[in-house]
C-alpha cells in the first residue's frame, strides 16, 4: 500500500495477515501493519522497513515510491526485526545509502546481521541532531526504552510530522482498521492493548519523551504500527500521558477470575452483578478463556481490580498466577485490589495473591478477603456485600 501523506512524504508500509500472533503472544484478529515511509526532497530518506513476512511487498512499495531516485539515507528508528528486516537488502541494493541511527542501534546491528559491513556507511545521531534533506529536515530525539534501549524518534520540521517509532502504535492492519485517524473510529481500544503489553513497563521513559516533544508543534504522528494520526492530536497525547503515568483512564472496577470447575466464576459474576446494581461500570475477564492481553489492558485502564481465583496445589491456580506475573512485569501500580479465594479444604489462593499484590508499588489490598468453600452459598453473600462496600469507598 502506497499512500501520500503529503507531496513529499509517502507511506510505503505493509499489512500482514499471515501470523495470528504478534511477538509470539498477542492475538491479531485484524492483522498487523508494519509502517515505513519515504521523504522525497533534494535528499531522499527511507524511514524504517518491515517484517520479513512482507519483505517482497515492501520492496515493491519502496521502488515505486522512489521512482528511480537513489536514496541517500536509511533512517532506522528501532532495530526490532519487524522494522529492520530489510536493512541488508537496502544496503546491497543502494550502495551509496547511509544508515542513520543511534550509536547504540549501530552497535547492535551485527547481532541481527552478522554478514553486513557498515564501514563508512553509518551516521550516528544524538539528541537534537538534525538531518537536512532540503526543504525538509529531521530532528532526532532519543527515546531509550520506548521500548528498546536504542530507540529514537524524529521530527520533520517543515510539515510538523513526528515519526514516533513504536509510540502511538496499535494492533491491526491498516486495510482493515483505517489508514489514518479520520478512518479509524476506535483507535484507543487496540492502542491501549498494544501500549500496556508492549511498552507499558516503561512509563517513565515515555513520560520523558512526552516532555521533550512538548517543545515542538506536531500536526501528524506517523507510528511504526497502526494508523497515521492527524488533525486534533490532543486526545492521543492525553491518553498517552495517562497510560505512561499509570493513571486511571476509566472510573469503574475490573473483575477477573480464574476458575477450575466454574464455581469461582459464578462468585465473580455475582460480585460483578452486585456492583452493576450499585451503578458501577464493570469490565469482566475469564482468565481461563479470554485474551490475557485484554486482561492486562483492563487492569491498567481501571483504578480498581477484583481477582477471584481458585486454590491449587497449596498455592494459586496458574491462570491467576500468570496474570499477576504479567502485571508485575509491566509495573502495574497505583491501584486498589479486592480478592476472592476458593478452596475446598485448605484455601491458599488468597494468601498468595495478597503477598504478590502487597509487594507492588502503591497497590492497596482491600479487606475483607472473601473465602468461598467449593461453591457459593447464601451464607457467602454478606462477605461479598462487605467487599462491594469496600470497593465503593
Amino acid at each position: 500500500m502506497i499512500r501520500k501523506i503529503s507531496d513529499s512524504v509517502i507511506y510505503i508500509g505493509t499489512d500482514d495477515f499471515s501470523d495470528p500472533l504478534f511477538e509470539g503472544q498477542y492475538a491479531l484478529p485484524d492483522g498487523m501493519a508494519y509502517n515505513s515511509y519515504v521523504i522525497r526532497d533534494s535528499k531522499t530518506a527511507i524511514l524504517d522497513s518491515t517484517d520479513a513476512r512482507t519483505a517482497e511487498a515492501w520492496r515493491e512499495n519502496l521502488l515505486e515510491a522512489l521512482a528511480g531516485v537513489e536514496p541517500d539515507y536509511f533512517v532506522l528508528h528501532h532495530l526490532e526485526p519487524d522494522h529492520s528486516s530489510e536493512l541488508a537488502w537496502v544496503l546491497e541494493k543502494f550502495p551509496s545509502v547511509n544508515l542513520v541511527a543511534t550509536a547504540k542501534l549501530i552497535a547492535m546491528v551485527p547481532q541481527f546481521f552478522p554478514e553486513i559491513s557498515l564501514e563508512g556507511r553509518t551516521i550516528a545521531v544524538k539528541e537534537g541532531d538534525v538531518l537536512e534533506l532540503g526543504k525538509h529536515s529531521l530532528q532526532f530525539f532519543m527515546a531509550p526504552m520506548v521500548h528498546w534501549p536504542e530507540v529514537m524518534v524524529s521530527y520533520e520540521k517543515a510539515e510538523k510530522i513526528l515519526f514516533s517509532a513504536d509510540a502511538f502504535g496499535k494492533f491491526g492492519a491498516l486495510s482493515r482498521c483505517g489508514f489514518d485517524s479520520t478512518e479509524d473510529d476506535d483507535w484507543a481500544c487496540e492502542a491501549r492493548r498494544y501500549y500496556f503489553n508492549i511498552v507499558g513497563k516503561y512509563g517513565g521513559p515515555v513520560q520523558t519523551l512526552l516532555k521533550k516533544l512538548s517543545a515542538v508543534e506536531i500536526s501528524t504522528i506517523c507510528p511504526l504500527h497502526g494508523p497515521v494520526l492527524k488533525d486534533d492530536l490532543s486526545e492521543y497525547l492525553r491518553l498517552y500521558d495517562i497510560w505512561s503515568s499509570y493513571g486511571v483512564e476509566t472510573e469503574g472496577v475490573f473483575v477477573a477470575c480464574a476458575s477450575i470447575h466454574g464455581n469461582t466464576l459464578k462468585v465473580a459474576e455475582k460480585l460483578a452483578e452486585m456492583l452493576r446494581e450499585r451503578g458501577v461500570k464493570v469490565a469482566f475477564n475469564d482468565l481461563t478463556r479470554d485474551d490475557s492481553a485484554e486482561a492486562v489492558e483492563d487492569a491498567f485502564r481501571y483504578g480498581t481490580l477484583v481477582l477471584a481465583a481458585s486454590s491449587y496445589d497449596a498455592g494459586l491456580f496458574p491462570p491467576a498466577a500468570e496474570f499477576i506475573a504479567h502485571l508485575q512485569d509491566k509495573s502495574w501500580q497505583n491501584r486498589r485490589v479486592g480478592l476472592i479465594e476458593n478452596g475446598s479444604w485448605a484455601p491458599s489462593a488468597g494468601r498468595v495473591m495478597k503477598e504478590k499484590f502487597s509487594a507492588m508499588k502503591n497497590v492497596t489490598v482491600l479487606e475483607p478477603l472473601v473465602t468461598i468453600r467449593s461453591a457459593m452459598k447464601d451464607s457467602d453473600i454478606p462477605a461479598l456485600e462487605a467487599l462491594c462496600e469496600a470497593l465503593l469507598s
